[in-house]
């Protein structure tokens, strides 16, 4: 039976995690009524994750599938492989550390039901650290003046997608993109919903303080050109600054004479115009950077193997056909 919810887990050393997220998703899709598939994606975990996403599949393989990168190429990787591999007529993504508890799916399946393409989650009580709430706040802020792209909390995975959505996410081929935010790009009726969120079931953030710049960096030079617009305009601005500071120290040079009362203020604006002009320069690099990496034309990822029932009906027909053949 063709599965009408697709639910995309990416993985990355969950093993601590894995067992209480088994139990707790399997009975609240059971109690959704519909046909369902759940698409583990495990993004080259050095602990026993890939063994146990494997022990589940054998439980449960009338809806379990399991894709096995071999490496670790980022959890929006493995969303968008898992994206590629979905069936169903909705995709929801979830994180495997139960911060988003998987019984408040339904409620992005009403919004869903009431002609929603997209439906993002904003967490209503946030367990996190203070200092990530205020970073995602900022950062919420800055994306949404940079590139209008309206997220209320762009950090929650737990997110519903219609299937024209995804089907134009997958024709999609940027080596570095944010998964929710082109999704958003393409949705027509999107909408937001408050959801629950818990502290991690076990294990600690696989996102440290550099994988966060590095996303919104990402974010930002993926979805919008405003940083290079607005280092032009600074140039400018700044040029016309340098002149009229030109005339007047030449103006005060002829008219009061040599001095050098001013030489500490000089080299403070210059070394504030080397600062503004190594930012400028580390922009530019973010852009040329990714051009470099979409023109090598190297693969986003690599599968592995797909642990699921197809392949197994496919083995088992191979298998019968070379023994029919002898």
């Amino acid at each position: 039976m063709k599965p009408m919810l697709s639910v995309v887990i990416p993985v990355y050393n969950e093993e601590a995690s894995l067992a209480k997220l088994f139990a707790r998703l399997y009975p609240a899709l059971d109690a959704l009524g519909m046909a369902y598939e759940i698409l583990f994606v495990n993004d080259g975990s050095r602990d026993r994750s890939a063994a146990l996403l494997a022990d589940q599949y054998r439980q449960r393989p009338d809806v379990t599938r399991v894709i096995l990168f071999n490496g670790n190429y980022g959890q929006h990787m493995a969303i968008l492989a898992g994206f590629r591999e979905t069936r169903g007529d909705i995709i929801v993504t979830l994180d495997a550390d139960l911060q988003n508890p998987p019984e408040e799916i339904g409620k992005l399946l009403a919004k869903m039901a009431e002609g929603h393409d997209y439906v993002g989650s904003i967490r209503r009580a946030r367990q996190d650290t203070a200092w990530r709430a205020w970073a995602s706040r900022l950062t919420n802020l800055l994306r949404e003046k940079i590139t209008r792209i309206k997220m209320t909390d762009q950090g929650n995975m737990l997110r519903a997608y219609g299937r024209d959505v995804i089907n134009l996410v997958n024709q999609c081929t940027e080596v570095n993109t944010f998964v929710p935010a082109l999704a958003y790009s393409f949705a027509r009726n999107p909408v937001e919903v408050e959801v629950e969120h818990e502290a991690r079931a076990a294990g600690e953030s696989k996102y440290s303080l550099y994988s966060l710049i590095r996303l919104n960096f990402d974010l930002v030079t993926g979805f919008s050109l405003v940083p290079l617009q607005f280092l032009s305009m600074l140039g400018v601005v700044l040029a016309f600054f340098s002149a009229a500071l030109f005339v007047v120290l030449m103006v005060r040079r002829f008219v009061l004479g040599s001095e050098v009362q001013g030489l500490f203020t000089l080299f403070a604006i210059e070394f504030f115009l080397m600062g503004v002009i190594l930012f400028g320069i580390g922009v530019v690099g973010e852009y040329v950077g990714r051009i470099y990496q979409q023109v090598r034309g190297r693969p986003r990822y690599v599968v592995e193997a797909i642990l699921e029932q197809d392949n197994e009906h496919k083995a088992l027909a191979a298998q019968a056909m070379a023994q029919g053949k002898r």
